[in-house]
Parts: C-alpha cells; structure tokens; sequence
C-alpha cells in the first residue's frame, strides 16, 4: 500500500520509476508550464504526421470522460487537498492510460501525450505531496520515447495566457497554496516553483529542452526534425489493402 503524502517540501528531484515495456508503437510527449506553448506546438506536429498518412492519436492531461467532470466541479467549489487534487489526476491519467494510450501502442500508434506523468511530478511536488509517493503512485506509466519541454520565462508565459483570456484561473495561479494574496504574484511563484520541478527533472528523465522564447516556425522546424530522426516515421503510415 502507498505511503500516505508527506506535507514538507521536497528536495530531490524523482527519481526515475517509469517501467520500460515493448510495445509496437511510439510514445511522445509535450511538458513546460502553463503558456509554454506546448499544445500549439504539438497540435502542429500531430498535422503534419496526419499529412503524412501515418498513424496518431493525441491525448491531453485531465480529459477522461470519467473523471473531467467531477474534478471541474471539484476545482470550482475549490475542495480539493493536494493529495486528493492528485489522487483524481492520477485516476483521469489512469483511466485514458488504459484505455487509449497503452492499447494504441501495441496496435503501432504514434501517440502524442500533451502532458504526461511529469505534469504531476512537477505540480503535486509543489503542492507538498512526497516525491517517492508521486513517482510510484504512476510507475505503471511507460517511459516515452520522445519528451519535449518547452523551456519559457515566466513573464512570457504570463503574457501568453492574458493574450488569449482576461484573467488567471485560480488553480493554475496556484492560488490554493496561499502563496500571494495578488493572482498575478501567486502565477509567478507558483510557475516558477515548477518550472524549477521540470529543470530537475531534465537530466533524469531525458527531457529534449526546446527553447520556446523562439517563433512558433522555428520551434516546430526543430521538433520535426528530431521526430524524424528519432522515429522511423515510414513504418507508422496507413497499410492500404487492395
């Protein structure tokens, strides 16, 4: 059984957990804080395989069926301890895990991850729940074969987010934690405390750091290419039969 969650804040980054299976298929995923950019980015990648005829499906963090109405409802009466705010995560991960994600794989899908197992590591760490506990409440999780993170400075993932919206939402504020009585103060803090999470976990986890400061051209120039020269793309096109 795990262990319940500490509430100290952690020092160490995780440590790499994740099982390494065979599977037919590819695994990529897209990680950076809040307005990193990271869901344009791979939005235009799934395209661009479309265009290609290869198989791919894409995924995004806290979108099961299952779950994504209870959490909204959860997140709007704002009653969600950081242990249960991770708890029904992981549920939602799992649930679309199991059935999208893993069997996908094994049919030889590219499958495109906007956010993956790293989204908890980072946010839930900050929140106060334990390393160990996050790292192995997911080790069901495969290891990607791809991890982009998409590397912003604050500002410029502030001004991205207010471009597209007129105000912060209070969770991704990290307005739970008390951190600032001023929204825009607790964005800062609270981003930049995962953004330090992600940095940690670079190196561990084989992230592929893209500087996303940059156009959205030249970001998924570069993403392409190391798509192209990572995965064998030829062998993931649709079998016609005739």
């Amino acid at each position: 059984m795990a262990k319940t969650p500490s509430t100290k804040p952690p020092v160490a980054a995780p440590r790499p957990l994740l099982r390494e299976r065979p599977v037919e298929g590819k695994l990529i995923a897209v990680e950076g804080i809040d307005g990193s950019g990271k869901s344009t980015q791979l939005y235009l990648l799934k395209r661009w395989l479309e265009m290609q005829d290869l198989k791919v499906f894409l995924t995004e963090w806290n979108s099961s069926v299952m779950v994504k109405n209870i959490t909204s409802k959860a997140k709007k009466l704002q009653l969600l301890t950081p242990t249960t705010f991770s708890l029904i995560h992981c549920t939602d991960f799992a649930d679309r895990y199991e059935s999208q994600v893993l069997p996908l794989l094994r049919a030889g899908y590219i499958v495109l991850c906007d956010r993956y197992v790293y989204t908890a590591f980072a946010r839930d760490i900050v929140r106060g729940c334990n390393v160990d506990w996050i790292t192995r409440l997911y080790s069901f999780a495969i290891q990607p074969d791809i991890t982009f993170f998409f590397k912003t400075p604050l500002k410029v993932a502030l001004t991205r987010i207010l471009d597209g919206r007129p105000k912060l939402k209070y969770h991704e504020a990290g307005m739970d934690l008390n951190l600032s009585t001023d929204i825009y103060e607790s964005f800062r803090i609270f981003q930049s405390r995962i953004l330090n999470r992600y940095l940690a976990m670079a190196r561990p986890y084989n992230f592929t750091i893209i500087d996303a400061t940059r156009r959205i051209e030249d970001q998924q120039k570069e993403v392409r290419r190391i798509v192209a020269q990572k995965i064998d793309l030829p062998v993931f096109k649709w079998k016609i039969k005739r």
